[in-house]
């Protein structure tokens, strides 16, 4: 099902009512969210507030139990949905890289242009050689993952992403496994690639990052939002309870 109006104006990424259920375990309680194209959103939560799973509906790593999800007016949530070809258009960076060992950078960055998008091998390598320079590892294309700092293989991971071409990228925590002197080199990615427009949802509690990047800001707690609004505004003057007692705790 596709919504017919001017793209501009339909939100890149849109969750209507979304329920996730473990089990016994109703983990998600109804969540609705709207992404603009080309701005940055920001999840906020504590340990098992819901927010990673909600993030993984939206590309349906995790399959709603109830709810639709809307990528730039198309509801992915439909069965019939090409679920190889959503991810292509809705990369995902993790917290643990996800490369694979025995491959070097570029072949991990080529695997899903030539598998996914179908791209010639020669036009593959081209595409994905052009990803990691852009991430600024163009000198180590042929590093296999063990070769690189984890601030190097988290910026693979985020160049297969680029690499495919996506509509939107979701960052789950993606520097909470690096060092400390680390982690600058995988925000100042992220910035770049916020300055560019491309629509990203992070979770993150990298308070400075969040200040000076992300548009709005969501706050999840016990698999429902709490609050909601311009990041600022969020935490400076966070109107919620919970809001301030989490913000209290981690800064």
């Amino acid at each position: 099902m596709t919504i017919a109006a001017d793209k501009t104006s339909v939100p890149m990424i849109e969750a209507r009512g979304i329920h996730k259920h473990f089990g016994g375990m109703h983990v998600l309680r109804g969540i609705d969210a709207v992404v603009p194209r080309g701005k940055v959103t920001a999840l906020m939560g504590g340990s098992g507030s819901g927010k990673s799973t909600f993030l993984r509906c939206l590309n349906r790593i995790e399959e709603p139990s109830e709810g639709e999800v809307l990528i730039d007016g198309t509801v992915i949530t439909d069965l019939r949905t090409d679920v190889n070809r959503l991810r292509a258009d809705i990369g995902m960076v993790f917290q643990d890289y996800n490369l694979f060992p025995h491959m070097t950078a570029l072949e991990n960055v080529t695997l899903g242009l030539i598998h996914v998008r179908n791209k010639p091998r020669s036009e593959a390598r081209d595409a994905a050689a052009a990803a990691l320079g852009r991430v600024g590892l163009a000198d180590h294309l042929e590093k296999l993952p063990q070769q690189l700092s984890g601030g190097q293989q988290q910026r693979v991971a985020i160049a297969r992403s680029l690499a495919m071409r996506p509509k939107a990228i979701l960052f789950d925590e993606p520097t909470s496994a690096l060092d400390p002197e680390m982690v600058h080199e995988v925000l100042d990615v992220m910035r770049t690639l916020a300055t560019e427009g491309m629509t990203m949802v992070v979770i993150s509690h990298e308070m400075g990052f969040l200040r000076k990047v992300a548009d709005q800001l969501i706050m999840i707690d016990g698999g429902l939002v709490v609050e909601r609004g311009p990041t600022l505004r969020v935490l400076d003057a966070p109107e919620h309870k919970r809001t301030r007692e989490f913000l209290s705790a981690i800064q």
